[in-house]
């Protein structure tokens, strides 16, 4: 789950990275549907509108070092 959303941040890291630079971008359906400051912001607010484990966090950062781990969760924030 979630393999085709990291694909378009592979294809699109260049160009996310000019934008979004150390945020952390939350991707859906092959779109970036919000950009926040950290990790635990991004989860918490999108969880709000989307269920856990249908989209993906990852910062924002040039080459591979930042790449995040997913991890899947039955419980939701808030």
């Amino acid at each position: 789950m979630l393999k085709n959303e990291f694909r378009y941040f592979l294809k699109n890291q260049k160009r996310f990275v000019r934008k979004y630079k150390g945020k952390y971008i939350v991707i859906k359906n092959s779109r970036v549907i919000g950009a926040y400051n950290t990790e635990i912001q991004a989860v918490e607010q999108t969880s709000k509108r989307e269920e856990m484990g249908t989209f993906l966090v990852q910062k924002c950062e040039p080459g591979d070092k930042s790449f995040t781990q997913t991890f899947h969760s039955r419980v939701s924030f808030g």
